[in-house]
């Protein structure tokens, strides 16, 4: 079974749908494919950025100041 499509209108920048359009020549995909693809790949990397903060948000803040007088002290920098 098919999942249905949603239909949206999406205005691109003149030189990014000619970079769009020729893309989809060369790779014999559409343009629709072309745009699922990279929103999906956008939404997953907001997901893991989310995951990672979420993962830290536990984790206690640190001072800048107190960091670098830690280096400066190890002799990191």
């Amino acid at each position: 079974m098919t999942k249905a499509r949603k239909r949206a209108l999406v205005y691109f920048d003149p030189r990014l749908h000619r970079a769009l359009r020729q893309k989809a020549i060369e790779t014999d995909r559409s343009l629709s494919d072309l745009v699922n693809e990279a929103v999906k790949s956008s939404l997953a990397e907001d997901a893991e950025d989310l995951a990672a903060f979420d993962e830290l948000k536990d984790k206690p803040n640190l001072v800048l100041e107190d960091v670098v007088r830690d280096l400066k002290k190890r002799g990191k920098i």
